[in-house]
């Protein structure tokens, strides 16, 4: 294996332990359940698909052939995680759980018009 295989093999464990881990950590800090669906479908996503093309390459460089099976993992966390957070929000607004964000102000009956919009 070259040094630029070896660089960029580290850069992509490096990257994706760092947003795995501010994944994770948002996790555990935000105080609702809404926020806290951000990390681990944005982030923690994106560590772990970091991760699984790292390990892709590498086994792909130092083994037989190309390595399809951590491409396909990638592929598939890729396409479930948004549905399983739109799944988990659906049923946290459907209970009813309350959020730490502020409601939008009630919009008014009637909208005022403006002077290019009335006919005369």
């Amino acid at each position: 294996m070259n040094t630029t295989t070896e660089v960029l093999l580290s850069l992509l464990v490096l990257i994706g332990a760092g947003f795995t881990f501010v994944g994770s950590l948002s996790l555990v800090r935000f105080k609702d359940i809404y926020t806290r669906l951000h990390g681990p479908t944005k982030a923690t996503t994106l560590g772990v698909g970091c991760l699984l093309v790292a390990s892709s390459v590498f086994f792909s460089v130092t083994g037989a052939g190309l390595s399809l099976h951590e491409i396909l993992v990638t592929f598939f966390l890729f396409i479930t995680a948004p549905v399983s957070a739109h799944l988990l929000t659906k049923a946290a607004l459907h209970l009813g759980l309350p959020s730490v964000a502020p409601l939008p102000e009630a919009a008014p009956a009637t909208q005022p018009t403006s002077p290019s919009s009335t006919h005369n």
